[in-house]
């Protein structure tokens, strides 16, 4: 039946399993990014205590997953923690990739919220320690909401690069749309189905790049 359609009703009948996968390919994203950016705020605070038990276990988290390849920690946490126990055993392919994904956004998140952190001049927060501000209260009443304008385009670029390492999440046949692109491709022998995939691919790039400029022409302090 598909031979006898042309390549313009394929790619249209494509359409509706793209758009699904489309759906878990944001959902990861949108996830595994406010996850990391949550728990990156506690690693950069980390990495600049002055407790050296906690700076080294922090540094050490950020140079772990930064220095892996995210295939391999996908890899490890999908199918080699039931090895280590089967108590660690993720049997829902979506929330193993979500863990993956966001402790591995954590880490790189976490050294743009330590470099945001960093950026803001010295005298503030020696003027709120003047003012009786404990370290935490300095931190989180002056110096992090400061910060917060600084991390809007390193954000944005962190978020697109999740987006598209998305597809890797295929490996352990999670349906995104990499996962049904090679689907379609296989069960109809058509490489066509890629044309239609790398659009939507291009289209999710463009909203969420337009997003995070509207947001950067707002609030960021880079001008």
């Amino acid at each position: 039946m598909h031979e006898r359609m042309s390549p313009l009703q394929k790619i249209i009948t494509w359409i509706p399993p793209l758009l699904d996968g489309a759906r878990i390919t944001i959902l990861l994203t949108l996830l595994a990014v406010s996850a990391g950016l949550i728990l990156s705020l506690f690693l950069a605070l980390g990495e600049m205590s002055k407790n050296p038990i906690l700076n080294r276990c922090c540094q050490g988290y950020v140079f772990f997953f930064r220095g892996t390849p995210l295939l391999m920690q996908l890899y490890f946490i999908y199918y080699g923690l039931p090895e280590i126990t089967p108590l660690l055993t993720i049997n829902n392919r979506f929330i193993a990739a979500f863990i993956a994904f966001g402790l591995n956004s954590a880490a790189y998140c976490a050294e743009i919220i330590r470099a945001a952190i960093q950026s803001i001049d010295k005298g503030q927060f020696e003027a709120s320690r003047a003012l009786g501000m404990s370290y935490a209260q300095t931190m989180r009443l002056v110096i992090v909401p400061q910060s917060i304008r600084r991390l809007i385009p390193p954000v944005g670029n962190e978020f697109i690069m999740v987006l598209k390492d998305a597809s890797l999440v295929s490996i352990i046949a999670l349906s995104d749309i990499t996962k049904v692109t090679r689907s379609i491709s296989s069960s109809t022998a058509s490489a066509l189905v890629y044309i239609p995939a790398m659009v939507l691919y291009l289209i999710i790039t463009a909203v969420f790049t337009l997003v995070f400029h509207k947001l950067e022409k707002k609030y960021s302090v880079y001008e």
